[in-house]
């Protein structure tokens, strides 16, 4: 059985993927700082498809390690999702320093250093799928967001140059940008601000995890073989 890391993988979108990618037949080992009770009650369901491993992302010097450590145990991954990340809001010119540099190191540093040592094991197999989740803000802008929206921006860069690396190797890179999604991060809208992002869609509502779940289920899936250094936003038609 073909096993993939979701980071972030204990709630939210993260734990939605999770959910997908078992029901495709992977093993999943999802990434969190703790467990969720959602996630626990799927591990109890999923006959052993799915696997917790605990670990502060922002630690970055510990990453080596960690990878080491999931393949001692699960094999070489096929599959690297970076879904975790912060969604921390704030005006630039107020934010401090500290809020900046920990965004940067989670949402940037981290998916690229956790990238670096997953990859090596994905080009010593000769195949891989990695998929890395960003945002139509990277693309869109959006007040209070410019820190978030530039992370985001990041990740995109990342994966266009790192397709053309590794490529040749059989491993795809591509990214998933969904918009403003039913999840934790978007819970703290009021009715009326969800009611006028949704309006701004082309479908007039807001995506589900499970939509941004399918589209990483596709980029793993051997359909998409051709597939790579893509965008897939997922946001009910809002940046059509």
């Amino acid at each position: 059985m073909r096993h993939v890391i979701v980071t972030g993988g204990s709630r939210g979108l993260g734990l939605a993927m999770t959910r997908r990618l078992i029901a495709d037949g992977f093993h999943v080992v999802a990434v969190a700082r703790k467990e969720s009770d959602e996630l626990r009650a799927l591990m109890a369901e999923s006959a052993g498809a799915l696997s917790f491993a605990a670990f502060d992302l922002s630690r970055i010097d510990d990453i080596p390690d960690f990878v080491l450590g999931l393949k001692k145990s699960h094999g070489a991954p096929y599959g690297l999702v970076n879904n975790a990340g912060l969604g921390t809001e704030g005006l630039l010119a107020t934010m401090h320093n500290s809020q900046i540099e920990m965004l940067t190191r989670v949402n940037v540093t981290a998916p690229i250093v956790l990238t670096k040592y997953v990859v090596r094991n994905m080009m010593s197999a000769g195949e891989g799928r990695i998929v890395n989740i960003s945002s139509i803000i990277a693309a869109t802008g959006y007040n209070g967001l410019s820190v978030y929206g530039a992370t985001k921006a990041a990740l995109v860069g990342f994966t266009k140059s790192l397709s053309r690396e590794v490529g040749r190797m059989g491993i795809t890179v591509n990214v998933v940008a969904p918009g403003f999604i039913e999840t934790e991060m978007t819970s703290g809208l009021g009715d009326e601000d969800r009611a006028t992002i949704a309006g701004r869609a082309a479908l007039r509502r807001l995506a589900a995890p499970a939509d941004v779940a399918n589209a990483v289920s596709f980029l793993l899936d051997a359909r998409a073989g051709n597939v790579t250094g893509s965008v897939m936003t997922i946001d009910a038609g809002a940046t059509a």
